[in-house]
């Protein structure tokens, strides 16, 4: 069994990839195959992982004839410090740092927008997507490569806009509300 390198306080990276996927879209109801088929894993290992996780009280599942229904428990005491601590290992920040490193041309990286808030501490509606802006010149193609495998990740649009290191310093409009707003500077 694959230990969580991202957080190693969990069993395993198939256990923290379900707690992510669950808690960071606590919207979403899942069935175990769907489930297994999101994160990359056999049904039977994540099976594993949910039955232990349903038992502790951290997801809760309903039955809809046959299939499984699988969701986080947001309701318990742990659920906001858990949230908080797979948004930080799972979430959009090292999805994206791993995703835009290496990547030529580019000079720094911001997510803005509803998750830059959430993740600063204001309230409101759970993001539906992550919003990336890039400084620099790297290609579209490379980015939208980058955004499509961190919207795999994510489970949740990516958009990226990319201005040049002028456009950044000069302030224009859309500039000056993205620095006036919560962002996020990610670290490559």
């Amino acid at each position: 069994m694959k230990e969580s390198l991202l957080l190693p306080i969990l069993r395993s990276g198939v256990q923290g990839d379900l707690l992510a996927l669950l808690f960071l879209n606590p919207e979403k109801e899942l069935t175990i195959s769907d489930a297994a088929r999101t994160i990359g894993v056999s049904i039977p290992g994540l099976h594993h992982e949910a039955v232990r996780l349903i038992e502790s009280g951290f997801i809760r599942e309903r039955r809809q004839g046959r299939n499984r229904l699988i969701r986080a428990e947001v309701n318990s005491r742990v659920a906001p410090s858990l949230t908080d601590l797979l948004a930080l290992t799972y979430g959009p920040l090292p999805v994206l740092e791993r995703e835009l490193a290496g990547i030529t041309g580019i000079i720094e990286a911001y997510i803005f927008g509803s998750w830059a808030a959430r993740y600063s501490g204001i309230t409101g509606a759970i993001p539906n997507d992550i919003d990336v802006l890039i400084i620099g010149s790297p290609s579209l193609e490379t980015l939208n490569e980058a955004a499509g495998r961190a919207e795999k990740a994510l489970s949740r649009d990516v958009n990226m806009t990319r201005i040049s290191s002028k456009e950044w310093s000069q302030g224009t409009p859309f500039i000056a509300t993205i620095k006036k707003n919560p962002h996020v500077k990610l670290n490559l």
